[in-house]
């Protein structure tokens, strides 16, 4: 189930505060509508919500943003025009080129990678009282993933495979959404969950769980989700997407800056509904995932992941990533934002 966030009250306050100091433009600003699935871990979750953080947002766009449960849904939604943008994972992607046939599809920035030296690796953790010491040890177990094809799945997937482990053969895999899959381990109800963040940190399930493997463990560094979008969208819209890559830029360094570190916890805390102890600890530090201060994707990662997913048999040919790269957008923003800085 999809929950639509659209941020119309925001962008029309900024509207009209901007409207006794500015020409009036001759269209509303483009309604650009944008996907994604964890907070704060996509960064478009968090900012919109305090004013100044997206200059751009209001004025020649205003964002509307629809929540999903996966990476995978959120691809099927910019396949059939729902969706302008969307952060979309390695393995969505790869499969969006070739089982859908979306060879328009462009990757034009990073928003996040696991695996990354000295940051953050995702965890597949079991209880501890657990007799799963190794990862043999799941045959006949059940596994939680949060939706098939994701990249938290692959990695899962790639994992299994390393050990001669095949769903539905040897073992058994079901989605369960992020926010539910520690009860379900404490519970008893799956053996193994995909502890991602901000999921892995909680203390409730840092008491009862210990971690099995990591992402990196099963496929290395990883090009972990990719801000997509389709190549005649970008024709059509390519200003729009550069003031949004730039407010994302501009969001990210504020947000990573140590000057405005407990705003930045606050910021999150309001944005999840979570205390700010959850995110003291790690939230944009090395603790957390690793992102670009450009905005640039590691294709040769990404490539290294896809080629995985073919290896593996999921995808059925192989695929050139960086023929379906355009990081002319990310490298535009990153050139206005460092202009407006010197200025």
């Amino acid at each position: 189930m999809r929950r639509r966030q659209n941020f119309l009250l925001f962008a029309a306050t900024v509207v009209l505060a901007f409207a006794t100091c500015r020409p009036a433009r001759a269209a509303e600003p483009y309604h650009l509508r944008l996907g994604w699935v964890v907070t704060p871990a996509d960064l478009v979750s968090v900012m919109f919500t305090k004013p100044g953080l997206a200059p751009h947002a209001g004025k020649t766009y205003i964002p509307e943003l629809t929540h999903f449960a996966g990476t995978p849904t959120e691809m099927t939604a910019l396949a059939t025009g729902e969706l302008d943008c969307a952060a979309l994972a390695y393995s969505t992607f790869a499969l969006g080129v070739e089982n859908a046939g979306m060879t328009d599809l462009r990757v034009i920035g990073d928003e996040f990678q696991d695996g990354v030296p000295e940051y953050h690796t995702n965890a597949f953790d079991v209880r501890k009282d657990s007799p799963i010491n190794t990862v043999e040890d799941l045959k006949g177990k059940v596994l939680a993933s949060n939706q098939v094809g994701s990249a938290i799945d692959m990695a899962l997937r790639a994992m299994l495979a390393k050990h001669h482990l095949q769903d539905k053969r040897d073992v058994t895999i079901i989605e369960v959404r992020f926010p539910d899959q520690k009860t379900m381990l404490k519970e008893g109800k799956v053996d193994l969950i995909t502890a991602v963040l901000p999921f892995g940190f909680d203390p409730e399930l840092l008491s009862f769980s210990r971690t099995l493997f990591t992402q990196h463990d099963a496929m290395g560094r990883s090009q972990m989700i990719i801000h997509v979008a389709r190549e005649g969208f970008l024709q059509q819209h390519r200003a729009e997407v550069v003031d949004f890559m730039e407010d994302y830029l501009h969001t990210l360094h504020y947000l990573t800056d140590p000057a405005h570190r407990q705003e930045a916890i606050e910021i999150v805390s309001e944005a999840t509904k979570q205390k700010p102890a959850l995110f003291e600890s790690w939230i944009f530090t090395k603790r957390d995932y690793y992102r670009d201060p450009n905005a640039l994707p590691d294709l040769d990662a990404l490539q290294a992941n896809v080629d995985l997913q073919n290896k593996l048999g999921f995808l059925r040919l192989p695929l050139e990533v960086k023929k379906y790269a355009d990081l002319s957008i990310a490298k535009d923003a990153a050139q206005r934002l460092e202009a407006a800085a010197s200025h």
